[in-house]
């Protein structure tokens, strides 16, 4: 039987596409009533309010949207128009049902995403960049995506930042690809949160393509 009410240690112990596809179909119904509010998960939030408090605005794509947390968010601080793309279709049809986005597609950051070069003012992500997801490889395509001087703010688990190569992928792009790069530490749950990863903070990275 399907357990409804997978916990973060499966989540960040993905290991391919199909993986993550499989566990997200097993918890999307239950991801914003079961663990999100449960452990207060306020990164969502978080991001989106860097974005905005950083100039961002619309166009915005919302990269490993999920059930649309952030664009929520992003919708209530007034960041849009905002877009949708998520590995996973049972989370985006979570996220269609509030009526938040523009457009919602299927989208593999490892791989083209169907958006044309340059194409938005602004992107965000939220949770996505984190132990069992995606990397820093998914950088140049986050860079491609950007018009010049649009603005991203992506949280990257702070555990993951150095030992996974984000440090170095963001070094080798502030030579020509990315301007004004700067790192907010936030936490990712708020009070009340309990368990082993009630504590994890994440870095906001925040910077415009050049």
């Amino acid at each position: 039987m399907t357990d409804p009410r997978p916990d973060l240690d499966a989540a960040y112990g993905l290991e391919t596409p199909e993986d993550n596809r499989r566990l997200y179909a097993a918890w999307a119904g239950t991801y914003d009533s079961g663990f999100a509010s449960d452990m207060a998960y306020v990164l969502p939030l978080r991001v989106a309010e860097a974005f905005a408090d950083a100039g961002g605005r619309g166009h915005v794509l919302d990269l490993g949207a999920g059930t649309g947390l952030c664009g929520e968010a992003l919708v209530r601080l007034g960041a849009g128009p905002v877009d949708a793309t998520d590995l996973s279709p049972d989370m985006l049809r979570v996220a269609e049902a509030k009526g938040i986005y523009q457009r919602l597609f299927e989208g593999d950051l490892l791989r083209r995403l169907d958006v044309a070069y340059g194409h938005y003012a602004g992107a965000v992500s939220s949770g996505t960049f984190t132990h069992g997801h995606v990397g820093p490889e998914a950088m140049d395509e986050v860079v491609r995506i950007l018009a010049p001087g649009g603005l991203a703010a992506l949280s990257i688990n702070a555990g993951h930042y150095d030992s996974a190569g984000f440090a170095a992928k963001f070094d080798a792009l502030s030579v020509q690809a990315i301007t004004d790069l700067r790192l907010k530490d936030v936490a990712i749950y708020g009070a009340g949160a309990e368990g082993d990863h009630a504590q994890d903070r994440a870095l906001i990275a925040l910077f415009r393509r050049a």
